[in-house]
């Protein structure tokens, strides 16, 4: 696509208060970007409000137009529009597709058949080893895993597809140019490197919390089923989950304590029919994918826990007589070892004197 039709595409997507339905119905109307910028006013009245008509052909943008140009000039970005072949197909099956995408890496793994992997981000650690390690499996089974980009398990399951043959999108909601978590920069980086980095947002757009749920309707559409490893009952998580619902994607969950806040949000989606998993193996078969993986990486990770005040206390809130009595500890000796282990984020006190393992 030549500078001067990407320019028009770029114009549609920058004018404020046009959003993306607007913009696809011009497109529709006019057949391109570049005919709805040379039609008549009186022709553009026929499809908009006549206060859209002018803010529409007056607005300046010139200057965004050529800092996203420059950008995209640059080696391993990309600008994608719904005229492209490399853009993401799946999502014009999807609630909402945006008609223009930034991209950093190989365009590449947009097309290739994926599975969602979202969650907390306050995720305990077990979480996070289960997020990456069935992104791993699936990733080497051929699935590309897509994920936010987000503290967590996002991160986790970023990691783990990277360890797999089939990579990793990570679908932002910043401009490109910006990550948020400022953690995750290392990561983006290698995501960019071997797998690919996607935003609706135009370049300099901030952390803005109303991009995230927008944000959260890609991740959904792009995949062919989502995973919802940890989530609160409240989670941005549950938003994704119920996005790929409604445009027919599996949704899977993992099931946890039913005492832990991170598991109510699963919970409640299997209550509402969403698929309980236990390994990477039922997600395969619920998806019909049929490749080859190696047996002895399906089986979900399980904690190996050596402490034995943490295997007294077990997974449910305890106590302190009664786990006194589990490690035959006198309650002196038992408050000096779990303070550190509280300190440490392993176990946290709740109301009424009990404790309960947090990871």
């Amino acid at each position: 696509m030549s500078n001067t039709a990407l320019a028009a595409w770029l114009r549609l997507t920058l004018i404020p208060g046009i959003g993306g339905e607007t913009q696809r119905q011009l497109l529709k109307a006019f057949s391109g970007p570049e005919a709805i910028f040379s039609a008549s006013p009186s022709a553009l009245r026929g499809a908009l409000g006549g206060g859209m008509v002018e803010r529409l052909l007056t607005h300046d943008c010139a200057q965004e137009i050529d800092t996203a140009l420059n950008w995209a000039a640059q080696a391993g970005n990309h600008i994608l529009t719904l005229a492209d072949a490399e853009y993401p197909q799946a999502l014009l099956t999807a609630a909402d597709p945006p008609i223009l995408l930034y991209v950093k890496g190989d365009v590449t793994w947009l097309n290739r058949p994926a599975c969602a992997i979202v969650g907390s981000r306050n995720a305990t650690k077990q979480g996070e080893a289960n997020a990456e390690a069935f992104a791993s499996t699936l990733s080497a089974a051929g699935l590309t895993i897509i994920s936010g980009l987000a503290a967590g398990i996002d991160a986790a399951a970023h990691r783990g597809a990277l360890a797999g043959k089939a990579s990793t999108v990570a679908v932002i909601g910043t401009g490109i140019d910006r990550i948020y978590p400022a953690r995750n920069e290392g990561l983006a980086r290698e995501i960019a490197a071997n797998g690919t980095i996607i935003s609706e947002f135009p370049l300099g757009t901030p952390p803005l919390a109303a991009n995230f749920p927008r944000r959260n309707r890609l991740i959904a559409g792009m995949a062919r089923g989502c995973l919802v490893v940890e989530a609160a009952k409240q989670s941005g998580s549950l938003i994704t989950a119920r996005l790929a619902a409604e445009v027919g994607r599996e949704v899977f969950a993992i099931p946890g304590s039913i005492h832990s806040p991170q598991s109510k949000g699963c919970h409640a989606l299997i209550k509402q029919g969403a698929k309980l998993v236990e390994s990477a193996q039922d997600i395969l078969e619920e998806l019909r994918w049929e490749h080859v993986v190696n047996p002895a990486a399906i089986a979900p990770v399980a904690e190996a826990e050596t402490d034995p005040l943490l295997i007294a206390l077990g997974r449910d809130p305890c106590d302190l007589d009664t786990l006194a009595a589990r490690s035959g500890l006198p309650a002196d000796a038992l408050l000096a070892q779990l303070l550190p282990l509280e300190l440490d984020g392993r176990i946290a006190q709740l109301p009424g004197g009990r404790y309960q393992r947090l990871n």
